[in-house]
C-alpha cells in the first residue's frame, strides 16, 4: 500500500499554507444540546433582524459588555492591539445604530437589500447548566447584497460566544466576531452591519 499523506501536505511556500485555518477544537458537546440549540436560534434571530434593517432590536440582542469586531487579519486573536475595521462595545453599536436610522450617513440612506445565511455551527466550548450557560461556537456566513442592479457576496466564519439565561428571552451576544475571507483584501465600503 502507498503512503498518500506526503502528496497531501502543501509545499512549503504554497498557497494553501497562507488560507485561513482556523478550525474549532470539539466541544464533545453536540449541535443537539439545547444550550447550543438556544445559542443557534439567537444568532438566526439576529441575522433575520439584520436582513430586516431593524437595528434597534439587533443591538438589543447583545449583552452590555459584549464585543462586535470584524478584524483585518482573519486570523487575528488580539483585537485590542491589531487594526481592525469594525471594533465596537456598546457605546459604539450605539453610534452605528444611530447613524443607520436617523438618515444622515450616505451609506445608510441608500443602503444595500441583504439576505444572509449562517450555517455549519460547530459547538467550540459550552460551560454551565441549562438555565445560565456560556456557549462559543462558530458558523459559516454568507451575505448577498443587492444594489442599484448589482450583487455582492460577503463570505465569513464568524465566532459567536453567547451567554444563555433563564428563558430565551434572556439569551445575550457577549462577542461577535466577523472573520472576512477576503479581509486582507481591499473591501468595499457597507451600508450595513456584517
Amino acid at each position: 500500500m502507498t503512503d498518500t499523506t506526503a502528496t497531501l501536505k502543501p509545499k512549503p511556500g504554497a498557497w494553501a499554507a497562507a488560507t485561513q485555518s482556523r478550525a474549532l477544537p470539539s466541544a464533545g458537546v453536540p449541535s443537539t444540546d439545547p444550550r447550543v440549540v438556544r445559542a443557534i436560534d439567537l444568532v438566526a434571530r439576529e441575522a433575520e433582524l439584520l436582513d430586516a434593517k431593524d437595528y434597534w432590536s439587533w443591538q438589543q440582542l447583545y449583552s452590555d459588555e459584549a464585543m462586535y469586531i470584524i478584524p483585518i487579519e482573519p486570523d487575528e486573536d488580539d483585537f485590542a492591539n491589531t487594526l481592525n475595521m469594525v471594533y465596537d462595545d456598546a457605546r459604539m453599536r450605539q453610534l452605528r445604530v444611530t447613524r443607520m436610522t436617523e438618515g444622515y450617513a450616505i451609506a445608510a440612506v441608500d443602503s444595500a437589500t441583504t439576505v444572509r445565511t449562517v450555517a455549519r455551527f460547530v459547538p467550540a466550548e459550552v460551560e454551565g447548566g441549562q438555565s445560565a450557560a456560556r456557549v462559543c461556537l462558530r458558523a459559516a456566513q454568507i451575505l448577498i447584497a443587492y444594489k442599484r442592479g448589482n450583487h455582492d457576496i460577503w463570505a465569513a466564519n464568524v465566532d459567536y460566544e453567547i451567554a444563555v439565561g433563564a428563558v430565551p428571552a434572556d439569551d445575550r451576544i457577549t462577542r461577535k466576531v466577523v472573520r472576512l475571507i477576503d479581509g486582507r483584501d481591499e473591501v468595499p465600503a457597507a451600508g450595513f452591519l456584517l
